[in-house]
This record gives C-alpha cells, structure tokens and sequence, in this order.
C-alpha cells in the first residue's frame, strides 16, 4: 500500500520541527495538569496518522519524542496509554520497531499500542460510544481525509481531552469548490457551513478567503463545544503563501492558556513583543488575519482603556476576562498595563513607587478612569 505521506519523511522541514515542538511541549503540560488531579489514575495520548517515528534523517518525529518525555517522568511510565495508528503497513512496522529499540520502552507500564486502520466513521463510531479518559488527541493527516468534526467531537466530549490537528489549508483550500473532495470537506465543516463556505469564497481575494475558510472552521468547532480555538499558521517556502495551520481545540481554559504560550514562544517573529502564532521560513511581509492578530501593545492599552472604563480589577482578572481570541499573553499585558501608568492614564494599587522596578504582579489592582469608552462586560 502507497503511504500517503509517501516523501514526506525523507527529511524534516523546520515547520515540521516547529509543530512537533508545540505537540511535544503541550503534551508534557497537559499530562502534568492531568496527574495533579488526584482522581485521574491514566492518560491517553492517541495519534491516528503517527507515521515512521523517524524521518529518513535520523531525526525523531512526535510519537518518539512524546514516549521519551513518558520514559523520563516515573508518574508517565505509571500512566500514560499511547496508542498510534497509520494506514500504511509499512509506517507501522517501522513504528514499532523504532518504539521496541527506544531506550527505557520496557519501563513504561503500559505497552505503547501501534495499529494498522484507516481513519473513518468506524473510528469515530467507537470513540463516541467510549468514556474515555483524560486524552490528548493529534490528528494529523496528509491532506483532509479521514479528518472530519464527528471525529473531533467523538474525543472532545469527554473530560480533560483536548485535540491538535494539522489542517492543511493548501489543498483545502484547492478543494473547497471542488466536487470530487465534496464528502471529505462537508465532514469537515459540516454540509450546510461547508456549502454556504462554497457560495462565499468564489468572489473574495485569497487573504479573504483564507479568513473566510479558517474562521469558518473555528466556528464550527465552536459549535460542537471546543470553547476554545487556537490556530498557529505555517508559511511555505516561498514566505508568501500559507501552506498549513496546526489548530488546538480545548473545553478548558487553563488549556487555552497553555497552549497559547507555547505558540507564541515557537513564533517566529514578533510586532511589539506580540507573537505572530505563525512560523514563516522567509522573512517577509507578515498576512496576521485571524483574530486581530499583529495588533501593538499601545493599542492594546487604548482598548483596555475603553473596555473597562471605570472598573477596577487586578492583572490576571483583566487578563483572563480580555485575552481569548487575542494573540496577546499575560506578559504583553502587563508592559501594556506599565506603559498606561508610565502615561499617567491608569492608578495602581501598589503605585509602581511601591514596587520593584519595571514588574507588575498579577495581583496588583488597576484603577482605569470613567470618562473614557464603554463599561465592558
């Protein structure tokens, strides 16, 4: 059987380093998070297109790099349940064989699980019809087969389980008007939004567009209950064009908030200390179109001011009550937040005469002025 991904692993690109890097981190978070319950006893880390395990390189790919961070922490090797699924025999085999000769494998309590299906209803059917528990789920497919929101769902209903996935806006993108992929992009938005996506995008520009098929995409995984939806987009090699965006979707906030600063430490650039939750292999101008992204810091500060006018909260309750959808972390709040004081335009409480130089905890209290903008919410 022809791998889909045939090629695809004969040598690791930055971007694939960049998203194995942004997995492999939130996976140790979230096991972390996960363990600190006292009533969760397993974790689940399920990949459904997981590959070789090494690039033809050397190079490991995420299902090694993730049972290495298992093998090194003693609660993981207690705990967690890998499974990892390939439609092509041959990436299994050598899965396996990579898995069988990582050093430490045997310690691991439970045998990491490699299975040879290709991805389906059948897989969603069971997910669905399972309680499953806390999961880590990465679906990442060459193209969009197989990848469809009932499969998303069928993990995301369950407590503690997040989703990453590799959408590859390149060839939906292509596929989107086009009759023979019809069934694959329906089940990926869904059969009234994916039509109505189709009526839409013949007239725009491609920044539109691109807009227009990402937004569309978080809204229907909005629908199904993923509260939270973050998108970091990868630039081809021409600098110009996107070619992929890895999306996080999460019922949790605390998830949310982790995930959102690993993307902005794997950025590759920044606008004012603001991350551009996008890696770009060539320098040139920037396309941030997904929720207000590229923003400054001094408007940030501006809207701030409008927004909760007359209201006083501490740091962290600003940063909790503005930042979703934001491409703005707790630390850019905080120099916007310093820079409204330097100005004179908000109080504190500590003034900063009464703090250490240039720092601002999350529990100081800003006082913003009543005159200016609207009450927030």
């Amino acid at each position: 059987m022809q791998s889909q991904q045939s090629g695809f692993f004969d040598e690791q690109s930055e971007a694939s380093q960049v998203k194995a890097t942004i997995v492999a981190k939130y996976f140790g978070a979230w096991t972390r998070v996960m363990l600190s319950q006292g009533h969760v006893r397993e974790v689940v880390y399920i990949d459904l297109f997981a590959g070789p395990g090494r690039y033809k390189s050397g190079k490991k790919s995420t299902p090694l790099l993730v049972l290495e961070q298992a093998i090194a922490n003693p609660q993981l090797r207690a705990s967690l349940v890998a499974i990892f699924n390939d439609s092509d025999p041959n990436c299994v085999a050598n899965l396996t064989s990579e898995i069988n000769a990582l050093p430490g494998t045997d310690s691991l309590k439970h045998k990491p699980k490699v299975t040879n299906s290709i991805v389906g209803e059948e897989i969603a059917r069971l997910f669905e019809q399972t309680k499953l528990a806390p999961t880590l789920f990465f679906v990442d497919p060459w193209g969009y087969k197989g990848l469809s929101l009932r499969l998303v769902n069928s993990v995301l209903k369950d407590w503690g389980c997040d989703c990453i996935f590799f959408f590859n806006y390149n060839r939906i993108n292509m596929g989107v008007t086009n009759e023979i992929v019809r069934e694959h992009l329906n089940a990926l938005f869904g059969e009234d939004r994916a039509e109505r996506l189709r009526q839409r995008v013949a007239s725009l520009s491609p920044d539109q567009r691109e807009l227009a098929i990402v937004n569309e995409l978080a809204q229907a995984l909005q629908d199904l209950g993923g509260r939270y939806v973050l998108p970091f987009r990868f630039v081809g090699k021409d600098g110009k064009r996107t070619s992929h965006y890895l999306v996080f979707i999460s019922k949790g906030r605390l998830g949310y908030d982790i995930m959102k600063e690993i993307m902005a430490r794997e950025s590759s650039d920044r606008d004012d200390g603001v991350a551009s939750f996008e890696y770009t292999p060539v320098k040139d101008k920037q396309l941030s179109i997904l929720f207000g992204y590229a923003r400054p810091l001094d408007e940030l500060g501006g809207e701030l001011l409008g927004i909760y006018a007359g209201r006083e909260m501490t740091v962290k309750e600003i940063f909790d009550a503005h930042n979703v959808g934001t491409p703005f972390i707790l630390p850019n709040y905080k120099e916007a937040l310093r820079r409204l004081e330097a100005e004179g335009l908000i109080l504190t409480d500590p003034p900063k005469e009464k703090r250490r130089k240039n720092t601002l905890a999350d529990h100081v209290k800003v006082i913003f002025p009543k005159q200016r903008g609207h009450h927030g919410p």
